[in-house]
């Protein structure tokens, strides 16, 4: 659960950091028809796939694993939440990086939003990269304006930034300017390496903040279509209530990409060349994970950690939508050379149902702004902004390590009553963590300097199964450290990679820089390559 707390005034500020697009080194020889197609299935895990394949043999999915290297212990970024894990995969670099910690953060060095007079403006804000930012958050569309929705969508434009709501945006206290998407971003990304080299680039996702992905240039996706996940859906609820309304969502992008392979736009109306670089990322998957039940039938996984006859039917829609997308290539005679990349920016937990507490943060958070106001008369709330789906992380007024103990030993004293996937009342001790890192450990945690102004200045690692929610709507969530959050599929498949399992642990970091080998690209030219050293995933050549 995401919460959010009026902001105190704070000690001195770090100047916000974008990342400069670094120049390029020039290429190798390329051939004019390289391709890699990304394709990220949310939620699933390296277990899902192993189950699916062994199970449908002669699957899309199966294809995929027999005819390239399959990556058996691949983790993906923690926090494990959409945008860094995301992030990850394009840019080759972690949160402490890329400076994406979450789609919903803080930053306690930039301005709220609407500031138009920044000299003397107390800094910390959340950075809320989400559905908030649409000028129309309810319509598919974000606010386009388009008729004939939902079908309509694919006429949506590929460039989404136009739908951002600039006095949503948090300002910049140096140039006293709204902060998009992609100047938030401190490095550059796959997307922006290959554009600077001449060759088309392409991408869809779930809200317009995956503006981000265009990188600090702003100008790195040719074509980004982005509907509106979370709007309203035609049947009621947003995308995301039931499953079926998820794979109509998906079908739009799937649409899209079959557009582009087909060498169009995503629209289908501009003949453009099929990308260099492209892809999508599912919903369907997290969802059937996530929903207790949908479409008459049960969500999540069975007793024995299978999946359950919901994600069983998600996961064979996903099967489906992947053999049309190698179905298509092989027909535009684009097989022979595109290379399939398959992952995912987060798993999701528990996957064992037995082990889900749920636990409202509300009141956790709450009688912890009232214990420090108690001890500090006079003072306001302590937390600032927190996120809470399968792990905690808060951001603090006070950053000091008085103020950072003060939190963690609160937290860590505090037991209550949760409930479980019955709905009955479950115990829980220690707030639900198994331990927390605060000041200048939560940094170190990830890897990332104390005095960085967008690191949580908490993170509570979850005990296993805890979700936080208030309600009873969810049986599995993202965002934590827990195997069942991390562990995700990786596969490389297309002509130049070797046919085999590699068992040794990969990051999905390792994604980026592999897409730049597989076209010919330096993989240095990624600056978060360069700084955290990541490798190109080996059987890869």
């Amino acid at each position: 659960m995401r919460r959010r707390f009026r902001s105190a005034a704070i000690a001195s500020a770090a100047g916000l950091l974008v990342g400069c697009v670094a120049a390029v080194p020039a290429a190798q020889a390329q051939p004019p028809d390289e391709h890699v197609l990304l394709l990220s299935v949310d939620g699933l895990h390296q277990s899902d796939l192993v189950w699916y394949v062994a199970h449908h043999p002669d699957s899309a999915l199966a294809a995929l694993v027999h005819r390239g290297t399959e990556y058996a212990h691949a983790q993906t970024t923690n926090p494990s939440d959409s945008f860094p894990g995301m992030v990850a995969q394009v840019t080759g670099g972690g949160p402490a990086t890329t400076g994406v910690y979450y789609d919903d953060a803080y930053n306690h060095s930039l301005l709220p939003a609407g500031t138009t007079s920044c000299q003397g403006q107390a800094p910390g804000v959340e950075v809320d990269y989400t559905e908030d930012l649409d000028k129309n958050k309810n319509s598919i569309d974000a606010g386009q304006g388009l008729p004939g929705l939902p079908d309509g969508v694919l006429a949506m434009t590929g460039n989404p930034r136009t739908l951002i709501n600039p006095a949503a945006l948090p300002v910049d206290s140096k140039t006293c300017k709204p902060v998009y998407p992609y100047q938030y971003l401190q490095v550059n990304t796959v997307f922006e390496v290959a554009h600077q080299a001449g060759l088309r680039t392409a991408w869809s996702d779930k809200h317009p903040a995956y503006d981000i992905l265009n990188g600090p240039s702003g100008a790195g996706i040719d074509d980004l279509f982005t509907p509106e996940i979370n709007s309203n859906a035609p049947a009621g609820g947003d995308w995301t209530s039931d499953n079926a309304a998820t794979r109509s969502y998906d079908g739009y992008k799937v649409k899209a990409v079959l557009n582009e392979i087909d060498g169009y736009d995503h629209r289908g109306r501009t003949r453009a060349g099929t990308p260099a670089v492209f892809g999508m990322n599912f919903q369907t998957v997290s969802t059937a994970e996530k929903l207790p039940t949908s479409d008459g039938l049960p969500g999540g996984y069975l007793a024995d950690g299978t999946p359950g006859p919901l994600l069983s039917s998600a996961l064979h829609w996903v099967d489906q939508q992947v053999g049309a997308m190698t179905a298509e290539l092989r027909k535009q005679g684009l097989a022979g050379n595109t290379t399939v990349i398959l992952s995912a920016k987060h798993g999701q937990s528990p996957i064992q149902p037995s082990a889900l507490t749920r636990i409202d943060d509300g009141p956790l958070l709450d009688g912890l702004n009232t214990a420090w106001k108690t001890a500090h008369p006079g003072a306001g709330d302590l937390v600032a902004h927190a996120v809470d789906d399968d792990a905690m992380l808060l951001w603090l007024n006070d950053r000091s390590p008085a103020a950072t103990a003060f939190a963690k030993n609160y937290l860590l004293a505090q037991s209550g009553i949760g409930n479980g996937i019955d709905g009955k009342p479950k115990p829980f001790v220690h707030s639900g963590l198994e331990t927390a890192y605060a000041g200048v450990d939560a940094a170190r945690y990830f890897h990332a300097a104390g005095v960085d102004p967008r690191v949580p200045d908490l993170v509570g690692v979850a005990q296993y199964g805890v979700v936080y929610t208030g309600g009873k709507k969810k049986i599995a969530e993202h965002g934590g450290a827990a195997p069942d959050d991390r562990d995700v599929p990786l596969v490389v498949s297309g002509p130049r990679t070797a046919h085999e399992v590699v068992t040794t642990g990969v990051q999905t970091t390792q994604i980026a820089p592999t897409i730049l080998a597989v076209l010919h690209l330096d993989p240095a030219a990624l600056q978060a390559v360069r700084i955290e050293h990541t490798q190109v995933l080996p059987g890869t050549r």
